[in-house]
């Protein structure tokens, strides 16, 4: 049998073979390249850099790579919230099949920006008909009308999916195999007066800065009314675009002599989870999108794009699996409240994970946890429970957490003894802010795989 076609070497044969109007399924077709090696067993290349689309990847059209797909219908999705133990599945696959999931982001259909996608984005020059029809379907028809812009999440949740033979005490294995840009834009909004450089409750400026340093800056009086300008809202419309070297990236103009500032796309879900409780452990009809905890949810790691994994403990029957808040990039931090939010088409494996199997990270059966080709990544969150404890969003409570997470895996996986995995952690590993922005804030860890001896 031929071995697989590297990625970049697919890329630049297609684009020979049916010019650059076709890049859209091009790019989908070398995901696919990552999808076929890792369904044959073989280790997965790394990703190809993502492409710039030049016609919408619509509901159901181009390459659908997945076992099953599932759309984001009104009736498959939830504006806000997330399912919770209980909910009724939009979808049941077998463990290890892959599911292929068309996501919308809730930027350009929010109230603050109208609710109409079409007159939004076409105020960015977007003609109608590169706005994406299940977009326009959700912000006109979702059945949660009207929404309570100050109390739901923002997200459109797609899902959930039931993988057969989940039982609470497992562990889901979430695979990214691809995550496809399905337009050529994105927005980064700040809104609600919150961010790295929010305001507190009492309208003050926080601790380390002064008031004329807070961002967005909000109305005199602090109030919040349906005008963006009192919630201070700033939404940066940012273009995509085909970079020098082939890969696409995001493109803001500023200043007024015509100047861009350009970065390099890294597409990745913001939210990925499993159905949770609330905070005293009674099951609930959904939850609010924003806090991650303990089922994950809005996790916001960067890292977690193609080629990545992601393990999630098992609450309920069916593990309940999740997705929305689509990422075209963010950086670490997540500083302004949203990344590049973008829809992406993304293709899953969902795999179940018995105790005992070895299967998962034996910190995944009670956190989750995530691993790179690279690195292992062990997670802390500062309120998993729901602030029921009073951590208060503490980075502090994540930083710890984080570490006794890095410190349990290097103990019970790799076999160092603590005092020797907490000297190694302190030499050699990252530890890194994942966002501030989601009242549960996180801190992420990087250990590199490569610093440890192979079997």
């Amino acid at each position: 049998m031929s071995s697989p076609l590297d990625p970049v070497a697919a890329r630049a044969l297609i684009v020979e073979g049916i010019g650059r109007r076709g890049f859209l399924r091009a790019a989908t077709a070398v995901t696919a390249v990552t999808v076929s090696s890792t369904l044959l067993g073989t280790p997965p290349a790394l990703a190809a850099p993502a492409s710039a689309p030049t016609e919408p990847l619509q509901p159901g059209s181009g390459p659908i790579h997945g076992d099953h797909y599932l759309p984001s219908t009104p009736d498959d999705v939830r504006w806000g919230y997330v399912p919770a133990i209980g909910a009724t599945p939009s979808l049941r696959i077998a463990s290890g099949e892959t599911v292929t999931i068309d996501t919308v982001s809730h930027e350009g259909i929010l109230e603050d920006q109208g609710r109409d996608p079409v007159a939004y984005f076409g105020g960015h020059h977007v003609a109608e008909s590169d706005v994406l029809t299940d977009a326009i379907a959700i912000a006109r028809d979702y059945r949660r009308t009207p929404r309570n812009f100050d109390v739901d999440g923002p997200h459109v949740i797609t899902g959930p999916i039931f993988v057969e033979g989940a039982q609470p005490g497992d562990v889901l294995k979430v695979e990214t195999l691809s995550a496809v840009p399905r337009v050529p834009y994105g927005v980064v909004s700040s809104r609600h007066g919150k961010g790295a450089l929010a305001r507190t409750a009492d309208g003050g400026a926080p601790a380390g800065i002064t008031l004329d340093e807070v961002m967005p800056p909000v109305a005199a009086d602090g109030r919040a009314t349906k005008d963006p300008l009192r919630y201070g809202n700033v939404s940066v419309f940012t273009s995509v675009r085909e970079g020098k070297d082939g890969g696409a990236v995001g493109v803001m103009p500023f200043g007024s002599d015509g100047r861009e500032v350009v970065f390099p796309l890294q597409p990745f879900m913001g939210t990925m989870g499993v159905a949770h409780t609330t905070a005293a452990g009674e099951t609930a009809p959904e939850l609010n999108s924003i806090p991650p905890t303990l089922g994950g949810g809005n996790i916001d790691i960067r890292l977690l794009g193609p080629d990545s994994a992601f393990y999630l403990p098992v609450h309920g029957e069916g593990a309940l699996f999740y997705v929305g808040d689509p990422h075209l990039a963010m950086g670490d931090g997540e500083v302004a409240l949203t990344a590049v939010e973008g829809s992406l088409r993304a293709t899953f494996r969902l795999t179940v994970c018995k105790p005992g199997s070895g299967d998962a990270p034996s910190v995944a059966y009670r956190y989750p946890f995530a691993e790179t080709p690279d690195a292992w990544v062990p997670i802390g969150l500062s309120d998993p429970d729901g602030s029921a404890n009073g951590q208060g969003s503490d980075l502090n409570a994540a930083m710890r957490r984080a570490v006794v997470n890095a410190l349990d895996f290097l103990e019970h996986d790799q076999g160092m003894d603590r005092a020797t995995a907490f000297a190694y952690l302190s030499a050699a590993a990252n530890f890194t802010v994942s966002q501030v922005v989601d009242r549960t804030v996180g801190v992420h860890g990087v250990i590199t795989k490569s610093h440890f001896p192979t079997d």
